[in-house]
């Protein structure tokens, strides 16, 4: 019998799923190209079409802020329970939080 693997991506399928017009090239440049500042509110969401500086997929959905930038990454701290995580994630998985009720 061979052993289930349980690698980083395991039991995501739903999660990371894109819906059929989501499917093909990335999203937008724009969101690449967007600089994020210290202090920033971000919202992790994974793009499962770029494997490079992908989170793990227990922080998608997550917010976070900014804490530095690190290369071409940014370094963002989350809390995950009741621990503060700090996680090295690339510009495709992340997007500006903006607070409605503000």
């Amino acid at each position: 019998m061979v052993k289930h693997s349980r690698g980083n991506r395991t039991r995501s399928r739903k999660l990371l799923k894109k819906s059929p017009r989501e499917r093909g090239a990335i999203p937008s440049l724009s969101r690449l190209m967007y600089e994020f500042k210290v202090g920033d509110k971000v919202i992790v969401k994974i793009n499962s079409a770029i494997h490079n500086g992908m989170p793990h997929r227990r922080y998608q959905g997550k917010v976070g802020s900014v804490i530095s930038k690190r290369g071409k990454a940014y370094e963002v701290k989350v809390n995950l329970g009741n621990k503060e995580k700090l996680i090295i994630v690339r510009p495709e998985h992340l997007v500006l939080f903006s607070n409605k009720s503000e």
